[in-house]
């Protein structure tokens, strides 16, 4: 894989790889910590549903290859399952997308789910374990915070590129009450919004 020296303002270099790969390594060896975290009382799946931009991330191996610009959109299908479509640009500045389906594990709240990938190892059977948790929603759905119940991964989602700088000290908190360290989470470049790669802990975009 070609890496070009700089994608619309975020620095690539030899070390961010190296940082984003060791942390990755650093967070899937994470342990559980005491019990899985709670999701939101209720979550109104048709509002959910749409494009969410991914502004934040706990690095994984999976997502190395996007640069910038990820998105996820949600859908419903014939069988009243969510499609998942998500899509990056990756370093060489080309396209990426994987597509899957995600099913609800949890009808009381229909804020846990299961997402599956064809063809990927360990996440490709349509029914199985929650591995996708909504621990935060603002009451707009317009930013959102998911993990899973090993704390293994996140993702700070919003519908807009980019978000205030009350509306991530809220998301600050919406994470660590999650029982998580807001600082194993990244930014992830987007155009219209934050274009470096640095830890939600000490990130201070304009108000």
């Amino acid at each position: 894989m070609k890496v070009r020296n700089t994608i619309r303002g975020a620095t690539v270099t030899a070390a961010t790889l190296a940082t984003l790969t060791a942390a990755s390594a650093v967070v899937c060896a994470v342990p559980l910590l005491g019990a899985p975290p709670q999701p939101v009382p209720a979550l109104d799946l048709g509002r959910y549903l749409g494009t969410w931009n991914q502004l934040a991330a706990v690095p994984q191996f999976f997502s190395l290859s996007c640069a910038r610009d990820t998105q996820a959109r949600y859908d419903l299908d014939p069988a009243g399952n969510v499609t998942v479509d998500n899509t990056c640009t990756t370093w060489a500045g080309t396209p990426n997308h994987i597509s899957g389906t995600a099913t609800v594990t949890d009808p009381v709240t229909d804020a846990q789910l299961h997402v599956s990938f064809p063809g990927v190892p360990t996440q490709d059977q349509l029914e199985g374990p929650t591995n996708y948790i909504v621990t935060a929603l603002d009451s707009d759905y317009s930013w959102a915070v998911v993990t899973d119940p090993a704390r293994l991964s996140g993702f700070v989602l919003s519908r807009a590129a980019e978000l205030s700088a009350t509306q991530w000290d809220r998301i600050r908190s919406a994470i660590t009450a999650a029982g998580m360290d807001p600082c194993v989470y990244l930014t992830s470049p987007t155009t219209g919004g934050i274009e470096t790669i640095e830890p939600v802990c000490g990130l201070r975009p304009a108000t």
